[in-house]
Formats: C-alpha cells, structure tokens, sequence
C-alpha cells in the first residue's frame, strides 16, 4: 500500500479489521485502490439468499471524486443496468469548493435580505438589479461547469458508506430512479412478479 493516500490506508486497514456485516471488501494484490467486494442479498428484501460480486475502484480525485463501482454479478433490479451500473446518488459527480462557497454566499445573500443595502440607490431595500447580478453570475458558474447542486458525492463519506448504502439499495429498490427502465416499469405494476423473476 505504499504511495497511497493516507486516508485510503486507513479506509481500508478498518474495512478489513472491523467489517460491514453481510460485506466482504478486499483490496486487489496489485491494486490497492482497486476491492473485491461480495454482498450478501439482505435479509427480508428480495435479494435474501444471494451473493452479489461487485468491483470498487478508487479515482485519483479520491475523496474529491466518488469511487467507481459496479455489478459483476447478473442481478434483476430497477437501479442497476445490464452492465451493472449502479444508479445511486452517493456515486455521482465530484465535490467542488466553488460549489460550497458559492451556496454559502447564496446563504448570506438570503440572511441579508431584509438590511441590503443597495449600491446603486443606496437605501436598505432589495434592488432589482442586484438580485438579477447574482443569479446572473450564479447562472454563469453553473453553465460553466464548476457548480452543479445535484451532485451528492461528499469527501465525507467513504467507502464503508457506499458499501451501506448498495448494500441499503438491494433491501429497498427505487423504481422511481431507474437505471433499468423495463426492470423498473415491471416492479411498479407487478412487484411480486419482478422480485420472482430476479430470483
């Protein structure tokens, strides 16, 4: 594990000495950043008996970025495609500083609300066109790239999180956040049917 991070050393020496019931997560011999991990099909969900294989790799951008992760075992769910992509909102995007700076100005923007002081009239009422300046500069940041609020990648969480959260995902399918549409629209009419043919 030489030449990683300190923060994925300690990830992973605490996955191994202390894991996640129903979780096995190894990292690879040649790779650290990259794990075996098994899942055990969680108990009361339609998944209860089976044993998932899935791969998670850890991106460069670590813990800026979230880790990569998939499927290899063939499983029938509204939230994982036939690749075994995995459509689960901790997993997407990036954390960025300017979106954290920048909702803390809108926060401060809002506070201030009631005591701005206008530049341009130089009386404590809202201006109009300071209103329009700041959604015009927020909507320019966000169009450009750096700001997206949707993303829920956090350098927060870790691994041990993810692995909960799919493990979470299995006991509780989210029709209404497809990856698999047809696995989806079969679970909404007839879930007792899609839980028989995911058997």
């Amino acid at each position: 594990m030489a030449g990683l991070p300190r923060r994925i050393i300690k990830e992973t020496q605490r996955l191994l000495a202390e894991p996640v019931p129903g979780i096995k997560a190894e990292p690879d011999e040649s790779n650290a950043r990259y794990f075996h991990v098994v899942i055990a099909g969680p108990q009361d969900s339609p998944f209860e008996g089976g044993t998932f294989k899935l791969e998670l790799f850890l991106p460069e951008e670590y813990p800026m970025a979230a880790p990569k992760v998939r499927f290899m075992t063939k499983i029938y769910h509204p939230n994982v495609d036939k690749l075994g992509r995995i459509c689960l909102d901790i997993l997407k995007g990036k954390c960025y500083l300017y979106q954290h700076m920048l909702l803390l100005s809108f926060l401060l923007f809002l506070l201030s609300i009631p005591c701005l002081e206008c530049k341009y009239t130089k009386t404590r009422e809202v201006c109009g066109r300071e209103v329009k300046q700041f959604w015009a500069c927020f909507f320019m940041l966000h169009h450009t790239g750096p700001v997206a609020f949707i993303d829920k990648w956090s350098p927060a969480l870790q691994i041990r999180t993810v692995l909960l959260s799919i493990q979470a995902l299995l006991s509780a399918p989210n029709p209404d956040d497809p990856l698999a549409n047809d696995v989806a629209e079969q679970w909404k009419t007839n879930e007792a049917q899609a839980i028989e043919t995911g058997i």
